[in-house]
């Protein structure tokens, strides 16, 4: 696919993804690098959803890491490009039709609703299955 499709769109960032850069994925590491800095540059910017917030901090605090809760909490709430947002009342009705077209499950379907209720042209997930969706262009980090 190539980055420069991203080119000054706004990306949804799904949880996976960012565990793999912030912990070191090996896997996806090189691609993600290349993602990350060309979000650095101000190529696009990154929508996520306090979900992911949740999400990224469940491991870390089970593990007792708070260097790498602090660490998420100041990437999702202060990096400059990131907007964090809040589910929604119009996020939840969005959530719900996802849920009814595509049988998500429901945290699926509330990221998938915050990016497409945002105006996100792109979904960041590792999750294939996401890709049924219509509403928005799905990539992993495979296709970076």
């Amino acid at each position: 696919m190539g980055l420069n499709k991203f080119k000054s769109q706004e990306v949804f960032l799904d949880t996976a993804p960012l565990i793999y850069f912030i912990e070191g994925n090996t896997v996806y590491q090189d691609k993600l690098l290349k993602l990350f800095t060309a979000y650095d540059k101000g190529d696009f910017s990154f929508i996520s959803s306090t979900l992911t917030l949740l999400e990224v901090l469940v491991q870390p605090m089970k593990m007792n890491r708070l260097d790498l809760v602090e660490q998420y909490k100041r990437v999702l709430s202060e990096a400059s490009g990131i907007i964090l947002v809040e589910v929604t009342t119009a996020v939840a009705v969005k959530a719900a039709e996802l849920r009814a077209k595509y049988g998500l499950k429901t945290p699926d379907a509330i990221q998938v609703a915050t990016a497409v209720t945002h105006g996100a042209k792109y979904f960041l997930t590792n999750d294939l299955r996401l890709k049924t969706v219509k509403e928005i262009i799905t990539v992993t980090p495979n296709e970076l």
